[in-house]
């Protein structure tokens, strides 16, 4: 989870900010409703790589799986978040697939 202590994230967000501005500029600049994922894609790769690098100036198999494992966190976290809550919505708006009707009564869910 991304929960860090406040003292941190004054420190943090700006420079995230300004990061995110550039990505929306060259995004829109590229052209596309897409585009922003490989900035975004890029940007992210290159920070932890940047990060790795200062901390431990090269990769062991453990820095892989805690960098794998962050960045999988990160996707699991913005779906439970954002995805999910946006999938409710839409089941509701134009109704589920039927065979998870299904499947979720023979469950009792």
């Amino acid at each position: 989870m991304p929960y860090i202590d406040p003292k941190y994230r004054t420190r943090l967000d700006p420079a995230v900010d300004t990061l995110a501005e550039q990505i929306m500029s060259c995004a829109r600049e590229a052209g596309g409703d897409a585009a922003f994922a490989g900035f975004m894609n890029y940007s992210c790769t290159r920070l932890a790589m940047a990060v790795v690098r200062g901390l431990f100036g090269g990769v062991k198999y453990w820095i892989i799986a805690l960098v794998s494992g962050t960045f999988q966190n990160i996707a699991d976290e913005f779906y439970r978040r954002v995805g999910t809550p946006y999938e409710e919505k839409q089941i509701k708006k134009s109704g589920d697939v039927d065979y998870y009707e299904e499947f979720n009564r023979k469950l009792g869910a």
